[in-house]
């Protein structure tokens, strides 16, 4: 019965895995899934449309699900379908997260009027909107470092707010309910206008005013949107993707107007006018156009839309914590059985981040760490890969707790980081080379996982240690090993990359070294896992001095990794966010607390019997 738990319980996570992986189905009469396939320009990037669904609401509300009113719940995409074609319901939705009591107050509102007591809507706002305004402009005015947590909140949702605005306007004309109507009927009468003749509408009444209405309506979308979803013809580059506003602005010259410009005024339409059939034939014939002109750019469209739906990096998570749990159960019962499982667990969700960092390198032709977020994404599934080395050559648990645990933590760490928009945003001109991200980032940021990992390994030694009867001498003895030869490892990459990243700054800035703040952090790794290496060579510490400072190691990596970028200074900080402070000064009390709870005198260990083993 033993030998079968840890079978069926890989089967089981392989089976739930999977079960993610499919294809995703509609759950209504309306193509919703396949319209958040269409691609749009955004930022300089080409996405699907439900990639930009999903970023808004991280961004507005830190979570893709929409719940209404009424308690239904919405996708991403049709969320995004209400936003463009139904402004007034849109407004409705709950999708906007205030939790600053000061700025609750601005509002008028109460905890109690919002969904889960923080989330809320325009139309709950709309009477303050004017106030909030008045206080984003004296925020603005005051450097983000030094703001207040109330300027920070007003900041943050006037910059959602505006965000909401321009997808709105991006492919509707802002206050008008009969634009796409308006369309319908100017669509025939185009190559009338380019002739020069009066325009008709209804049933022959000339109205020669309605081109210069259209034409100003035209110009403010494109002065407000956020998107370009009109492709230009095949063969010509993503940024020559236009406006719906610029679209239609040329097709008032021309005669004629774009496919997909149609194709979205038709969809408006049917989605206004609850017409699922006409809605998926709009649907249906975009998707088949795109696919003949822009072919390349559909199949990337079709794999992130994929992508999203699977969320790879959260069924890893889960999965994570799993094998993390029976690691830690496996100590102290069934060690066998339930060790043997957790390590096949690890092995699953490993298999699953590769195939999620995988498919974004893809995505973005770029290798696997470009920006903060993937940086989280690269440290854990470095960390995740050492821990299976480890665990296959040791067989005692801690590779599979430890790799458990750092899985984890970057996978939250890495939601958390999505919150500011876009993961696969384009390179900045400075950062824009594949060769040096492959070698400098890449060695740089396996150190950042090989320090970490030898701080968790000597976590799990002070914890079992203190904490459990679960750490004997052999235990002690091999974790010892584990943290020793982990820091050798770390201190190589951290080395080699650090020395590579001055060649860069050479080629880059024309200096090898500038004591920039980040450089400072990267030498600090490198001379922390140098002092723990000559520390245990010269005999200034044993087995417990190892562990305290390979914990102490996680305090200098996370200011490295997190800290500097903070301090918004430097060639370097380009991941400026304080919003992580409190999270990092988190981090490092309770390394400093497990500091102090390593420093309890040996015969207070309850594990520990033999005081030479320290």
């Amino acid at each position: 019965m033993k030998c079968k738990f840890s079978l069926v319980v890989t089967l089981i996570a392989v089976a739930a895995v999977v079960f993610t992986l499919r294809p995703p189905r509609n759950t209504g009469e309306y193509d919703v899934v396949g319209f958040g396939r269409w691609p749009t320009l955004v930022n300089g990037r080409l996405k699907p449309l439900d990639t930009v669904a999903r970023t808004s609401l991280l961004m507005m509300q830190g979570r893709q699900r929409v719940v209404t009113a009424e308690a239904r719940t919405l996708a991403p995409a049709e969320w995004l379908l209400d936003v463009f074609y139904r402004p007034e319901l849109a407004d409705t939705y709950p999708v906007f997260e205030i939790v600053n009591p000061d700025l609750l107050g601005l509002l008028n509102l109460a905890t109690t009027d919002g969904a889960g007591g923080k989330r809320f809507s325009v139309r709950q706002m709309l009477p303050k909107l004017a106030e909030l305004e008045r206080q984003t402009k004296l925020a603005d005015g005051v450097e983000s470092a030094v703001r207040t947590p109330f300027q920070r909140a007003a900041v943050q949702l006037s910059n959602a707010l505006v965000l909401y605005q321009q997808l709105q306007d991006s492919i509707n004309a802002p206050g008008r309910n009969d634009f796409f109507a308006q369309l319908e009927r100017l669509e025939p009468l185009l190559p009338t206008l380019v002739q020069g003749q009066a325009a008709k509408v209804g049933d022959g009444v000339a109205d020669p005013k309605l081109v210069l209405v259209l034409a100003a309506i035209f110009a403010t979308m494109e002065n407000h949107a956020s998107l370009r979803p009109i492709p230009p013809a095949a063969g010509t580059v993503a940024q020559d993707w236009m406006g719906v506003g610029a679209a239609w602005t040329a097709a008032l010259g021309k005669g004629q107007v774009a496919p997909a410009a149609k194709g979205y005024a038709a969809l408006g339409q049917a989605w206004r006018n609850r017409q699922p059939e006409k809605f998926n034939q709009v649907v249906r014939v975009q998707l088949d156009d795109l696919g003949r002109t822009q072919p390349a750019v559909m199949t990337r469209s079709l794999i992130e839309a994929r992508f999203n739906s699977s969320e790879p990096f959260y069924s890893a998570a889960v999965i994570y914590v799993l094998g993390f749990l029976l690691g830690v159960v496996s100590w102290l019962k069934w060690p066998e059985v339930l060790g043997r499982t957790a390590f096949r667990l690890l092995l699953v969700a490993f298999a699953l981040s590769t195939l999620g960092i995988a498919t974004r390198m893809w995505l973005e032709s770029r290798p696997p760490v470009t920006n903060l977020y993937s940086s989280a994404l690269f440290v854990g599934w470095a960390g995740v890969g050492l821990c299976v080395v480890l665990e296959r050559l040791h067989r005692n648990g801690v590779g599979s707790v430890a790799g458990g645990a750092i899985g984890f933590a970057t996978l939250v760490i890495a939601h958390h980081l999505a919150l500011g928009g876009d993961t696969l945003e384009m390179m900045r001109a400075v950062l824009d080379s594949n060769f040096w991200l492959a070698t400098h980032v890449v060695t740089i940021t396996i150190g950042y996982s090989a320090t970490f990992l030898a701080g968790f390994l000597a976590l799990i030694y002070v914890l079992r240690g203190t904490l459990t009867g679960s750490l004997n001498q052999a235990s002690a003895t091999s974790l010892t090993r584990m943290i020793y030869g982990v820091v050798c490892f770390a201190t190589l990459t951290s080395f080699v990359g650090t020395i590579l990243g001055g060649i860069w700054a050479d080629q880059s800035w024309g200096r090898f070294w500038g004591w920039d703040p980040k450089e400072n952090g990267a030498l600090l790794i490198v001379i922390w896992n140098a002092i723990l290496l000559h520390a245990r060579w010269g005999g200034f510490v044993q087995a417990r001095g190892l562990a305290v400072l390979a914990i102490c190691g996680n305090i200098v990596t996370a200011w490295s990794w997190f800290g500097v970028n903070m301090l918004g200074v430097g060639l370097h900080s380009y991941g400026f966010m304080d919003a992580a402070f409190w999270g990092l000064v988190g981090f490092v009390a309770s390394q400093l607390a497990i500091v102090a709870l390593a420093a309890i005198p040996l015969e207070r260990w309850r594990s520990f019997r033999r005081p030479a083993a320290a």
